[in-house]
């Protein structure tokens, strides 16, 4: 196995761009749910995203498949790495806040690892199973102990962590489908199939053409969650795959729970309370066990030490 490359300050750099670009897309997303269906905001955020990537996408040479076999990968990544978690995620920002759905998206590493072991595509080690249940115990510890079993915090909480168990097929999926596909073209496509997907959906769920229209600031809420929320972030996402591994721009999931909480306290007036805090740092203390990296640094030095 491939050592993880060491960082420097542009990676860095980069990987806070992209966690301010993703941690701001739970806020703008958390603005728009407030006032539109969420399977309508999934439908404009894959769509504007996808007419956004698409420039791109031409201007580096690519095509697009030819034929319904060609299609398929991307239709099933479009499900399961867009329409479904983000259907789940923002109907999750109904019923909780924006700064705790970026906390519960925190798990979707641990989650990957669970699925990737359950289909034997990676070995379930023994730094790996006490991340996952580092992570059980933070969202236990954002669930908290007041209010009922069945509440509305609940429901949030379950419906962004199906968000997060289907990043991890969609990782699975990837790994099986997409392997040697250009990142661009992998994103634009797979946007392009969620687009035609979540149409249907909305069509006949949502019947968008019956809604009140949007405020000013719902729509440009729309328009900065496809743009810099998903299409920029795309970018940047693949830039550090390339310059620092997969292994490093993991660690995003670390920092984007302070720009939307930050974010969703500013603007939004949502209050970040002590047990969001602690639950954060109890998941955050999973990826890293999950990640390796830092718990293996401080075994050899506590080892040398005696």
């Amino acid at each position: 196995m491939e050592a993880p490359k060491t960082m420097d300050g542009q990676d860095w750099s980069l990987l806070i761009l992209l966690s301010v670009l993703w941690g701001g897309a739970y806020f703008f997303a958390g603005v728009a749910v407030r006032e539109l269906p969420p399977l309508t905001v999934v439908l404009a955020r894959v769509f504007l995203a996808a007419v956004a990537l698409l420039p791109l996408f031409w201007y580096l040479g690519h095509s697009l498949p030819k034929s319904f076999s060609g299609w398929l990968p991307f239709f099933g990544m479009g499900i399961l790495n867009n329409v479904l978690p983000f259907g789940f995620i923002f109907a999750g920002q109904t019923q909780i806040t924006v700064g705790l759905s970026s906390i519960i998206n925190a798990m979707t590493p641990l989650f990957t690892v669970v699925v990737m072991a359950s289909f034997q595509e990676e070995r379930l080690t023994a730094n790996r199973i006490i991340g996952v249940l580092l992570g059980v115990v933070g969202v236990a510890v954002l669930r908290g102990i007041e209010g009922p079993i069945g509440g509305s915090q609940t429901l949030g909480i379950a419906l962004c962590m199906a968000g997060a168990l289907s990043y991890g097929f969609a990782a699975l999926w990837g790994r099986k489908y997409l392997v040697g596909v250009p990142p661009i073209k992998s994103a634009t496509c797979q946007l392009m199939c969620s687009t035609l997907i979540i149409a249907v959906v909305v069509c006949l769920i949502d019947q968008p053409w019956t809604l009140a229209a949007p405020s000013q600031g719902a729509v440009l809420s729309l328009v900065a969650l496809a743009v810099f929320g998903t299409a920029v972030a795309y970018i940047v996402f693949f830039k550090i795959l390339v310059r620092a591994g997969a292994s490093n721009v993991m660690l995003v999931t670390l920092l984007i729970p302070i720009t939307a909480l930050v974010l969703g306290n500013v603007f939004l007036g949502e209050p970040i309370q002590s047990k969001e805090i602690i639950g954060a740092v109890i998941i955050g203390a999973g990826l890293l066990f999950i990640d390796g990296r830092v718990i293996n640094r401080l075994t050899r030095k506590l080892v040398a030490a005696d």
